[in-house]
């Protein structure tokens, strides 16, 4: 149920890891734990190679096969 090619699951680790050293290695305090938190999203999206909101909106960046769908 992969979504996301291969340079969008690239992109977004190298965000969600960017972003987790700017939040907690570089900012104090509140802001610097809210970026953190918020890095986990493309982390954990690109990790895992599927974004909710590509599926919610019926929209991939993969060209893949497409998936069956049972009715």
């Amino acid at each position: 149920m992969v979504n996301e090619a291969g340079w969008d699951r690239l992109f977004r680790i190298a965000l969600g890891v960017v972003l987790l050293i700017v939040g907690f290695g570089v900012m104090d305090g509140t802001p610097g734990v809210v970026v953190g938190i918020v890095a986990l999203v493309p982390l954990l999206t690109g990790l895992a190679g599927w974004c909710p909101l590509y599926s919610l909106f019926g929209f991939r960046t993969n060209r893949g096969h497409a998936e069956a769908t049972t009715a």
